[in-house]
Parts: structure tokens; C-alpha cells; sequence
């Protein structure tokens, strides 16, 4: 405790109710719920309670109630992707995500090892330009005529800012979902005519597969990374037909990102433009067992890195902007941000079903992190459920039953009721929960450094 009061510094209000929380009754038991949620550091509390009877004979297997726990309150992990709202949950979602994504680079999790030799490719899709910006270019200087370090602030800023295009990078951001699908759509056709088939007896030879991410670059412009995978007509248990190869979904991707756009109209002061890809689309083929540069765990690992972040590279807020006038109340806001944001409050009138208020905090961006394509692997909600599965069946061994979940299906009727009593933690209990979170993700490093030098096979555990 000594310790933990030196790295509170000068809080007392803190360190006070730190003590508070580890003299208090019950405080064993708090710290097991907070390992069981992985250190959360926003949980959620819940009130009720579960009994577990016989079905056929009303007998009672098992009881629990919430009164008997700390504050009467059983605390769950929030489940927030956002590694800015909970480091721990994130973590846990990143590792879901690499695990999604690698599936369906190398197999496993329903998904057959054949998959390796299908043809994939890593691809980035990027927003075009929107007036020059501070960077480091491969000379080393900037146009400012700065040779700019890599945590330099004024990175990705506008170098003029009044002719800065801010209402076509937060349109652009906006349509992003958009432009996306109609990519998709252009693939697809694209694939099709250099396969010299129709769309209809593509459907017949070959199914297009991808699992992608969001990523905010330094400018607050939204760009894409992708796994993008060629397969047999029923998905990844067939193969690709012979026409198939990475070189030509290499030139499908390119042709179909230059050919997509979305149009809008005129609102108001603002004129009629067209939303488009950049030109700088990036297409790399995916090695087998590390045979290309790009690696199967190198891009698992890069797309679940990015799973769990939104626009902080920006420096935006985390949250919604309810009103203008919070803004104000924001004095660390980037200036190029501000404007981002400012510009999407000025064009909501004009966009209204584009809902530019409501994700100005995006930066106009009203997307989906992550998502994938049907039959690329398998699903977050599956890996969820083998999670809670394995739980489950450590709770019944605890309590003598039979590990198997199908053996009592229909035998044993559990009714439960609960409410929502709060959540987060106390400036106490969060210090607490970060050590533990800490420990917990330590442990886990530990232990996957250990699993290194492991054949892949043998390696499904941990990310």
C-alpha cells in the first residue's frame, strides 16, 4: 500500500478512498469480481439473483443472490471496444478480432486450412486530398520546410488552413460506408469481366471475401485496411477456380477503387461535388508461412490493432458534442480537429439525413469500425460464445455437475431476475482496477511470449 500511496502523488482524495475500499468488508471478494471482469474500468452493476432447479423435480441445484456481495452489487465487464473508454475490454475485443482476422488468413475457427492457398491480399483504401498538410515525406522535408519528428502535433494539420477543404474531408468521412460498398459491388464486376464471365456465372466459380478495419490517419481523413480473399462458389471449403490469382485481384481492387463514386448534390451554400477514392491504394499479397514479406500474423495483428481505436489520433473527443457551445469547454482540442468538428456542426442543416452533429466527434465519420463479409470466417458473437461456454463449464464443475453443457440440456430450469444498479468505480476502486487490468494483460504477455516458439497448430489460445 506504501507503494500505491508514492505513485498517487499529492491526490488524497484518492489515496483516501483507496483505503477505504481495501479496509472495507468484502474487499477480497470485490477484487474477484474485478478479475473476472478483466480489470473493466467501467463496470457495469447489476441487482438480482439466479436459482437453478431440477426440471423434474423442482428440486434446488443452486442459488444466488447479489445481496450478499459487495455494496449488494455483482460487477460485468462493460464490453467497450474503445481502447480510450476501457483498456481492458478493448483488449479483449482486439484479441477476438485477431482471431477473426487470422482465421480467415490461415484457418481454424470453422474455418479449413486450404484457406492458405487461396489467393488474399492486404489492401489499403484511402480518402483523397483535401489541401496540402504537414508530413515527412521521404526527403525528410516538409513543404513548411520543416523536417518534422514522428510525434511532432503539427503532423497531418492543414499547412493553409483557410483553403483547406473541411467540408469535403467531414462529407468524405461521412460517405466512407458508402463509397465502401460500392467498391465492393465494383470488385466484383471487375473480377468478372477480367475472368471473361458474367456477374451471374461468376456467382457459380467464385465468392469474394474480406474482413476490414478503420483506421483515422493524423489529417482526421478515414482510410481502410482490408483482407481481401478469393474462394470457391460455396466460400472457404471450395477452391478458387484456376483463373483465380492474386495478380488479378490485385488489378480488380485498383480498377474498382478508381471507378467508384458517390455523387451529392447541391445543399444550400454548398456545391454539387463528387466523393471518390485517393489515389494512393496500396495491394500486397498475403505470405504463406511467412514466405512474402507481409506475413499472415503481421496483418492480423495490424487490423486488430486497430479494431479498438476511433479518431484520438486526432486528438477528438471520445464522446458526443452535444451542443456548439461545448466546444469551449474543450481548450485542448487540436486546431485542425476544432475546425473538422466546427464544420460538421455548419453543414448539419444542410445534410440533415447525413446526421453530421451527431458524429462530429468522428469527424463526420458514422461507420462501422469493423466489419466483414459473410463466409470470410467465423464471428465475433461465435467467439464470444466458446468464451462463455468455458466459463460455464468451469462453473459447473465448481459445482459438481456434469462439465458437459449437452448432457443436462432440459434437465435443470434456472430463472433469474435482474436490474441495472450503476456503473464505473470509485476513484479508489478505479486505481485498484488498473493495477489489476495491469497484472492481468502482464500475465497474458507472459504467457504468449512462451507460446512464441510454438507451431501455429499448437497455438490457438492467445493473441
Amino acid at each position: 500500500m506504501a507503494g500505491a500511496a508514492a505513485s498517487l502523488g499529492t491526490d488524497p482524495l484518492t489515496l483516501a478512498d483507496l483505503l477505504r475500499v481495501a479496509n472495507a468488508p468484502g474487499f477480497d471478494r470485490w477484487q474477484e469480481q474485478v478479475r473476472r471482469t478483466g480489470g473493466c474500468s467501467n463496470p457495469i452493476h447489476l441487482q438480482g439473483s439466479t436459482v437453478t432447479r431440477d426440471a423434474a423435480t423442482g428440486q434446488v441445484l443452486y442459488s444466488y443472490s447479489t445481496e450478499q456481495e459487495p455494496g449488494g452489487r455483482l460487477r460485468v465487464a462493460c464490453g467497450n471496444r474503445r481502447a480510450s473508454q476501457c483498456p481492458s475490454c478493448a483488449w479483449t475485443y482486439a484479441g477476438d478480432t485477431y482471431h477473426l482476422i487470422r482465421s480467415g488468413i490461415t484457418g481454424g475457427k470453422t474455418v479449413p486450412d486450404t484457406v492458405r492457398d487461396h489467393p488474399r491480399v492486404f489492401a489499403t483504401l484511402t480518402a483523397p486530398s483535401f489541401g496540402p498538410v504537414h508530413n515527412r515525406p521521404a526527403s525528410g522535408h516538409c513543404r513548411c520546410g520543416t523536417d518534422h519528428t514522428e510525434d511532432d502535433p503539427a503532423l497531418g494539420t492543414a499547412l493553409d488552413p483557410e483553403r483547406y477543404d473541411y467540408a469535403g474531408a467531414v462529407l468524405w468521412n461521412n460517405h466512407a460506408g458508402d463509397l465502401w460498398r460500392r467498391f465492393t459491388v465494383y470488385l466484383r464486376r471487375e473480377i468478372a469481366t477480367r475472368a471473361g464471365l458474367t456477374q451471374a456465372a461468376l456467382k457459380e466459380e467464385c465468392r469474394v471475401s474480406f474482413g476490414k478495419v478503420a483506421e483515422f490517419q493524423k489529417r482526421g481523413a478515414i482510410h481502410f485496411h482490408a483482407v481481401v480473399r478469393l474462394d470457391g462458389p460455396e466460400g472457404p471449403d471450395t477452391a478458387p477456380p484456376a483463373w483465380a490469382t492474386t495478380v488479378l485481384l490485385d488489378g480488380a481492387i485498383r480498377a474498382a477503387a478508381a471507378r467508384v463514386s458517390v455523387p451529392l448534390a447541391s445543399a444550400g451554400t454548398y456545391p454539387a461535388r463528387s466523393l471518390e477514392w485517393g489515389t494512393q491504394i496500396d495491394v500486397q499479397p498475403i505470405g504463406a508461412l511467412g514466405h512474402e514479406e507481409l506475413t499472415e500474423q503481421a496483418v492480423a495483428s495490424y487490423v486488430a490493432k486497430y479494431a479498438t481505436k476511433a479518431a484520438e489520433t486526432t486528438g477528438t473527443v471520445d464522446r458526443r458534442i452535444g451542443e456548439r457551445s461545448e466546444l469551449e469547454r474543450l481548450p485542448h482540442l487540436p486546431a485542425h480537429t476544432r475546425r473538422l468538428i466546427e464544420t460538421c456542426l455548419d453543414l448539419d442543416d444542410a445534410y440533415p439525413d447525413r446526421m453530421l452533429a451527431r458524429w462530429a466527434h468522428m469527424l463526420g465519420f458514422r461507420g462501422h469500425f469493423s466489419t466483414k463479409s459473410r463466409r470470410y470466417s467465423t464471428t465475433l458473437g461465435a467467439l464470444r460464445q466458446v468464451r462463455a461456454d468455458y466459463r460455464a463449464r468451469q462453473e459447473r464443475q465448481e459445482r459438481g455437475y456434469s462439465e458437459d453443457l449437452d448432457d443436462t440440456e432440459g434437465s435443470t430450469l434456472v430463472l433469474a431476475h435482474w436490474t441495472y444498479a450503476g456503473h464505473g468505480h470509485t476513484p479508489g476502486e478505479s486505481w485498484l482496477a488498473a493495477s489489476i487490468a495491469n497484472d492481468i494483460r502482464l500475465n497474458r504477455e507472459i504467457a504468449r511470449e512462451a507460446l512464441a516458439d510454438m507451431p501455429d497448430d499448437e497455438m490457438e489460445g492467445e493473441w
